[in-house]
């Protein structure tokens, strides 16, 4: 039987044209059973308070900056969304006088402007300018690495990509968004070989930063969670860390707030990875072939998929 299209956007591939079945296991999902999807190779945390979310979301940095030296060098790959924990790993830089010279940080993503190039720091919404603001120019220079250990996906993509070659990725954490992305790794349009089928698994994990198109989802979703709600401010395609890259890290970790994505969402991407269904309509899915995931949740914000009218 044919795919059904989209609910949200007819030309593109997302999680509403999955088996209903699959949709409906998932909107059934306690905290509790989530917590209880842990597996080899993938494991469910859950925390009490968001002082502990963020703080825990920050020592992530800590843990990965402390395995770097000058023969060994390491990083993190690391999101804007969330960026709560942001002021806290340079709180905690300073506080320790931790010595980060040899260490390095890869920015997941960066917005596309109408000419085609990555926007610059100057951009409102430059999530460069934001790690730079909330972390890297709040850290002691003395104790900073050097701004060419900083890579952010702009500039010459092949010359990011191949950093994760050259020094290792300790972790990429990431946020999920509502089209069940990590980074800006969307679902694809429904076009040409993809038109009947989304792509298979293999096809999509073969994607390295690129500069792409972002799902309508997406563009509504930033606009809510960093614009105030202005649809127009915000890019139409960004660069992003893609799989290959993702696939170098030694752990990927997700943090859920429980506002990036919605109930339902964050619900589905679990169940999938815990039982191993991959499907690019939905690619967080795919890191369910990842060796060592873990998914991060604030247990308040997880909410419920009960019918409220408001």
């Amino acid at each position: 039987m044919a795919r059904p299209l989209s609910k949200v956007a007819p030309d593109w591939w997302d999680y509403t044209t999955l088996d209903p079945e699959l949709l409906a296991d998932a909107a059934k999902l306690t905290p509790r059973a989530m917590e209880r999807l842990s597996r080899p190779g993938f494991k469910v945390v859950m925390y009490d308070t968001l002082e502990e979310f963020y703080l825990a979301e920050a020592l992530e940095y800590i843990e990965a900056w402390r395995q770097s030296t000058d023969d060994n060098p390491a990083g993190i790959c690391g999101p804007i969304g969330p960026t709560e924990q942001l002021p806290l790993v340079a709180r905690i830089v300073n506080s320790l006088q931790l010595d980060i010279r040899s260490a390095h940080f890869w920015g997941m993503d960066e917005w596309v402007g109408d000419d085609g190039k990555p926007v610059s720091p100057d951009h409102p919404l430059s999530f460069a300018r934001a790690d730079m603001e909330l972390c890297f120019n709040r850290i002691d220079r003395k104790l900073r690495m050097p701004d060419s250990h900083i890579h952010f996906p702009t500039g010459d993509l092949e010359e990011y990509s191949r950093s994760f070659d050259q020094v290792r990725c300790v972790i990429m954490q990431g946020g999920q968004g509502e089209v069940k992305h990590w980074a800006f790794n969307d679902p694809p349009k429904r076009t040409g070989r993809w038109k009947n089928e989304p792509p298979p698994p293999e096809e999509y994990r073969k994607l390295k930063t690129r500069i792409t198109d972002l799902h309508p989802m997406t563009i509504i979703q930033n606009a809510r969670t960093s614009g105030g709600g202005q649809v127009a401010l915000v890019p139409t395609k960004a660069a992003t860390v893609g799989p290959v890259e993702t696939w170098k890290a030694e752990k990927v970790s997700i943090w859920h707030p429980g506002h990036h994505d919605n109930p339902f969402g964050m619900r589905l991407t679990t169940l999938m990875i815990a039982k191993k269904i991959v499907d690019t309509s939905v690619p967080m899915s795919l890191l369910a072939d990842h060796p060592n995931v873990q998914f991060n949740f604030y247990r308040p914000g997880i909410g419920t998929c009960e019918i409220e009218m408001h």
